[in-house]
Protein backbone atom coordinates (compact mmCIF):
# COMPACT_ATOMS: atom_id res chain seq x y z
CA UNK A 1 0.00 0.00 0.00
CA UNK A 2 2.84 2.46 1.06
CA UNK A 3 5.43 0.36 -1.21
CA UNK A 4 4.57 2.79 -4.48
CA UNK A 5 3.78 5.89 -3.23
CA UNK A 6 7.30 6.44 -1.48
CA UNK A 7 9.31 4.56 -4.51
CA UNK A 8 7.69 8.02 -6.27
CA UNK A 9 8.36 10.16 -4.17
CA UNK A 10 11.78 8.77 -3.54
CA UNK A 11 12.34 8.82 -7.24
CA UNK A 12 11.33 12.57 -8.01
CA UNK A 13 13.61 14.15 -5.06
CA UNK A 14 16.66 12.27 -6.34
CA UNK A 15 16.05 13.64 -9.46
CA UNK A 16 15.19 17.44 -7.76
CA UNK A 17 18.39 16.88 -5.83
CA UNK A 18 20.37 15.57 -8.89
CA UNK A 19 19.12 18.70 -10.47
CA UNK A 20 19.88 20.81 -7.79
CA UNK A 21 23.20 19.47 -7.17
CA UNK A 22 24.51 19.77 -10.56
CA UNK A 23 23.34 23.34 -10.63
CA UNK A 24 25.29 24.84 -7.26
CA UNK A 25 28.35 23.09 -8.57
CA UNK A 26 28.33 24.59 -11.91
CA UNK A 27 27.26 27.68 -10.19
CA UNK A 28 30.50 27.48 -7.83
CA UNK A 29 32.62 26.62 -10.83
CA UNK A 30 31.57 29.83 -13.01
CA UNK A 31 32.06 32.28 -9.86
CA UNK A 32 35.39 30.89 -9.31
CA UNK A 33 36.61 31.20 -13.37
CA UNK A 34 35.52 34.98 -12.90
CA UNK A 35 37.44 35.90 -9.92
CA UNK A 36 40.95 35.41 -11.51
CA UNK A 37 41.98 34.66 -7.76
CA UNK A 38 44.07 31.76 -6.82
CA UNK A 39 43.82 30.22 -3.58
CA UNK A 40 46.87 28.74 -1.98
CA UNK A 41 48.68 28.75 -5.35
CA UNK A 42 45.90 26.43 -7.06
CA UNK A 43 45.45 27.25 -10.50
CA UNK A 44 41.84 28.71 -10.62
CA UNK A 45 41.01 27.08 -14.29
CA UNK A 46 42.05 23.84 -13.10
CA UNK A 47 38.90 24.58 -9.39
CA UNK A 48 36.07 25.59 -12.32
CA UNK A 49 36.85 22.36 -13.91
CA UNK A 50 37.09 20.49 -10.91
CA UNK A 51 33.85 22.31 -9.48
CA UNK A 52 32.09 21.83 -12.72
CA UNK A 53 33.38 17.81 -13.07
CA UNK A 54 32.01 17.07 -9.61
CA UNK A 55 28.95 18.69 -10.42
CA UNK A 56 28.39 16.61 -12.93
CA UNK A 57 29.66 13.36 -11.30
CA UNK A 58 27.14 13.49 -8.56
CA UNK A 59 24.26 15.27 -10.57
CA UNK A 60 24.91 11.84 -12.85
CA UNK A 61 24.67 9.68 -9.29
CA UNK A 62 21.40 10.85 -8.01
CA UNK A 63 19.97 10.79 -11.30
CA UNK A 64 20.96 7.51 -11.75
CA UNK A 65 19.70 6.39 -8.18
CA UNK A 66 16.37 8.43 -9.29
CA UNK A 67 16.13 5.99 -12.36
CA UNK A 68 16.32 3.21 -9.90
CA UNK A 69 13.67 4.54 -7.92
CA UNK A 70 11.08 4.97 -10.89
CA UNK A 71 11.84 1.58 -12.18
CA UNK A 72 10.94 0.88 -9.01
CA UNK A 73 7.61 2.38 -8.90
CA UNK A 74 6.83 1.19 -12.02
CA UNK A 75 7.55 -2.37 -11.64
CA UNK A 76 6.31 -2.84 -8.27
CA UNK A 77 9.11 -4.76 -7.21
CA UNK A 78 12.18 -4.88 -4.90
CA UNK A 79 15.51 -2.98 -6.14
CA UNK A 80 18.17 -6.15 -6.86
CA UNK A 81 21.41 -6.51 -7.23
CA UNK A 82 23.20 -3.08 -8.29
CA UNK A 83 20.24 -0.97 -7.58
CA UNK A 84 19.49 -2.22 -4.33
CA UNK A 85 23.42 -1.62 -4.12
CA UNK A 86 22.90 2.13 -5.71
CA UNK A 87 20.19 2.54 -3.15
CA UNK A 88 22.02 1.90 -0.05
CA UNK A 89 25.22 3.86 -1.08
CA UNK A 90 22.49 6.88 -1.70
CA UNK A 91 21.28 6.48 1.94
CA UNK A 92 25.08 6.34 3.00
CA UNK A 93 25.59 9.48 1.29
CA UNK A 94 22.66 11.00 2.78
CA UNK A 95 23.73 9.88 6.58
CA UNK A 96 27.56 11.69 6.01
CA UNK A 97 25.97 14.55 4.49
CA UNK A 98 23.18 15.05 6.96
CA UNK A 99 26.21 14.62 9.45
CA UNK A 100 28.34 17.78 7.55
CA UNK A 101 25.47 19.81 7.38
CA UNK A 102 24.39 19.65 10.98
CA UNK A 103 28.27 21.28 11.43
CA UNK A 104 28.66 23.12 9.05
CA UNK A 105 24.89 24.95 7.04
CA UNK A 106 22.34 24.15 10.57
CA UNK A 107 19.55 21.96 11.63
CA UNK A 108 17.50 22.93 8.75
CA UNK A 109 19.94 21.53 6.11
CA UNK A 110 20.31 18.13 8.06
CA UNK A 111 16.23 17.72 8.44
CA UNK A 112 16.69 17.83 5.22
CA UNK A 113 19.35 15.13 4.43
CA UNK A 114 17.58 13.38 7.03
CA UNK A 115 14.43 13.05 5.57
CA UNK A 116 16.01 12.09 1.96
CA UNK A 117 17.39 9.26 4.16
CA UNK A 118 14.44 7.99 5.94
CA UNK A 119 12.62 8.33 2.51
CA UNK A 120 15.41 5.49 1.18
CA UNK A 121 15.13 3.77 3.87
CA UNK A 122 12.16 3.23 3.75
CA UNK A 123 11.55 2.21 0.38
CA UNK A 124 14.49 -0.17 0.60
CA UNK A 125 12.66 -1.92 3.34
CA UNK A 126 9.02 -1.90 2.53
CA UNK A 127 10.08 -3.87 -0.60
CA UNK A 128 12.54 -6.00 1.97
CA UNK A 129 11.49 -9.07 2.65
CA UNK A 130 7.90 -9.41 0.99
CA UNK A 131 6.26 -12.61 0.82
CA UNK A 132 5.28 -14.39 -2.34
CA UNK A 133 1.38 -15.68 -2.60
CA UNK A 134 1.96 -19.73 -1.98
CA UNK A 135 0.84 -22.12 -4.64
CA UNK A 136 -1.50 -24.54 -4.48
CA UNK A 137 -0.31 -27.75 -2.07
CA UNK A 138 -0.89 -31.33 -3.01
CA UNK A 139 -1.92 -33.46 -0.07
CA UNK A 140 -1.11 -36.23 -2.10
CA UNK A 141 2.81 -36.09 -2.03
CA UNK A 142 5.11 -36.38 0.99
CA UNK A 143 7.53 -33.78 1.99
CA UNK A 144 10.21 -35.96 2.68
CA UNK A 145 11.30 -38.89 0.69
CA UNK A 146 10.54 -42.31 2.43
CA UNK A 147 13.51 -42.92 4.78
CA UNK A 148 16.06 -45.65 3.07
CA UNK A 149 15.76 -49.40 4.79
CA UNK A 150 18.75 -50.22 6.84
CA UNK A 151 20.00 -53.67 7.04
CA UNK A 152 20.90 -55.27 10.63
Amino acid sequence: MVRRPVAWIVALVLFAEALGVLAVNWFLGVVVDRQDMSLAGLDPDMMSVSSKAGGVVFGLYFGLCGVVALLVALRDRAPAGFGRVLLISAAVVHALLGAFAWGLIGWTAFLSMVVVLALIVLLLMTYDGRPEEPGPVDAGTPVSPPAAPTAP
